[in-house]
């Protein structure tokens, strides 16, 4: 931009001379003589003006091109040296990869060399142990041989006479044990059992209550039967399946019936209909944020069950586990017999037995207490019977032995070498005898219906399920992100198979299947 200024000014120089030689050139031939000798004079100084001015514009335009091509070779070096710092560090860069890629691949070939060696000898020792296996399988097979040619019997023939000689040995062991053990006990035993035992029963004198299968809960008016059915059913539907009980709405002026084997399933569903009649607002939804509730609030109520039974026998530092599951109990009927009346009334009679025989009472009604509280969980533990499992739990959470003993061996799976032990059978079975205390065919109707939802459980994808109708009915929740329609048909299937094998019972058993898919968002 520079440059085209100076060369304006130039050529308006230049042209300006020009312009004035043009100029003396008219007026010497209009006025002639001295006028045109003054113009010429004037017109040679302003050319001579006008070149000095060209010549000195010219010379700064020729130093201005020289500072700007100076200053562009200087721009020009210092890019072309970044550009070449560039270009170093990225060779430098390109060879420290190559360097180390050249690193990883004698690496990688050092490893395959290790490998394959490895995989070599591994074959070699998979052959040699082949061979060192067939080799003893010819070895065990030539020692039954022998063993077999010796005895001249047969392997089955050999295990039947083994097993027979043990068995007669035994027998003849405890055989000679027990006579022993009468001869020493029976002059005086006899006599002091029965005084301790009669008055332990004349001082307990427990009420005896046999839970049954419903339970009823008043309504304020018949209207509100409607609002709990629903539309369609839904609410009824959608409290039953959430519960697991049967919901019955008949003729009954102001009443509903929930019927369920289930002690603690028909509490929950009865917690849970009141909450929903006090509040008003029935709809699926808020039935399943009721039933959640009151299930948080049983919780709260078993173990302040637990807590009333402690208290009630002066028992102090019992580990709160425990005291849920004592709690729990409440909860649970053994041949309808409420299972923490029932060890509320043991620990009592314990007490009573050991302070009589001279025994520690506190360890007595501790054992007494948790004698049955392995009947809480025993349903959910695989091994050992309910007393095998209790005496787990007294151990784990801090029982003294010999309390956790006398849980183990109250129904004579473990040997009793305590007086605890003793003591726990007989109170649990002082319990027992009661006249009306237990009812055979209600715990054989609550074991069978068990067994089914334990069958329905058994299955992969399966939620929960529930026993309906008095056992005649069965429905399984699956999850639907497990099994899918046509598994759940073949699920079904399957489940009728299993129970028509391990099962006896009377009439038909429905097997019904429910796979439910929900989506839900919230809206904020």
């Amino acid at each position: 931009m520079e440059n085209s200024t100076i060369l304006g000014q130039a050529l308006l120089a230049i042209f300006l001379g020009i312009g004035c030689v043009i100029f003396g050139f008219f007026l010497n031939r209009f006025l002639g003589g001295k006028r045109t000798q003054e113009a010429q004079k004037g017109a040679a100084e302003i050319r001579d003006l006008a070149k000095r001015e060209a010549e000195t514009i010219r010379k700064e335009a020729e130093l201005q091109a020289k500072d700007l091509l100076i200053k562009m070779r200087h721009d020009f070096e210092n890019q072309t040296k970044d550009r070449r710092e560039e270009l170093n560090s990225a060779e430098k860069r390109i060879v420290q990869r190559e360097e180390n890629l050249d690193k990883r691949v004698d690496l990688l070939e050092k490893k395959e060399k290790d490998l394959a060696v490895r995989l070599e000898a591994l074959r070699d020792g998979e052959a040699k142990n082949k061979e060192k296996g067939e080799e003893l399988d010819k070895l065990r097979a030539e020692e039954k041989s022998r063993l077999q040619t010796i005895a001249n019997l047969s392997q089955e023939e050999a295990r039947k006479v083994l097993l027979a000689r043990v068995e007669e040995d035994l027998l003849s062991e405890k055989a000679a044990r027990i006579r022993q053990i009468n001869e020493e006990v029976k002059d005086s035993a006899d006599k002091k059992a029965r005084e301790v035992i009669s008055t332990a029963i004349q001082r307990c004198a427990s009420d005896h209550t046999a839970e049954t299968t419903i339970s009823v809960v008043p309504l304020p008016s018949d209207e509100m039967k409607g609002r709990i059915i629903g539309r369609e059913g839904r609410n009824i539907r959608a409290l039953e399946q959430a519960t697991g009980v049967d919901i019955i709405i008949d003729d009954t002026p102001e009443a509903v019936t929930i019927s369920g084997f289930d002690m603690v399933r028909r509490e929950i569903a009865r917690m849970a209909l009141e909450q929903l009649i006090v509040d008003g607002r029935i709809h699926p939804g808020r039935i399943e944020e009721v039933v959640e509730k009151a299930k948080a609030d049983l919780e709260k109520k078993m173990k302040e069950e637990g807590e009333r039974a402690a208290m009630e026998l002066g028992m102090h530092g019992m580990h709160p586990e425990l005291i849920k599951l004592v709690g729990r109990l409440r909860y649970r009927t053994s041949f309808g017999q409420n299972g923490l009346n029932h060890s509320i009334e043991v620990a009592k009679l314990m007490g009573i037995m050991a302070y009589q025989l001279g025994a520690d009472v506190k360890i007595a009604k501790r054992s007494g207490l948790l004698h049955d509280i392995g009947k809480v969980v025993s349903s959910d533990v695989e091994e050992g019977t309910h007393a095998i499992v209790g005496a787990r739990l007294c151990r784990k959470y801090g029982e003294v032995e010999e309390v956790a003993y006398a849980v183990e061996s109250h129904h004579g799976e473990v040997e009793m070498n305590t007086v605890y032990g003793i003591l726990v059978s007989a109170a649990d079975a002082i319990s027992a005898a009661r006249p009306g205390a237990r009812a055979e065919s209600m715990e054989t109707y609550v074991k069978r219906l068990e067994n089914l939802e334990k069958i329905s459980n058994s299955f992969k994808g399966v939620e929960k399920s529930y026993a309906l109708q008095a056992g005649r009915e069965i429905r399984i929740m699956v999850m639907p992100d497990k099994v899918n329609d046509d598994e759940a048909v073949m699920m079904a299937r399957d489940i009728r198979k299993k129970i028509e094998e391990e099962m006896e019972y009377p009439g038909h058993i429905k097997v019904m299947v429910v796979r439910e898919t929900r989506a839900v968002e919230y809206a904020k």
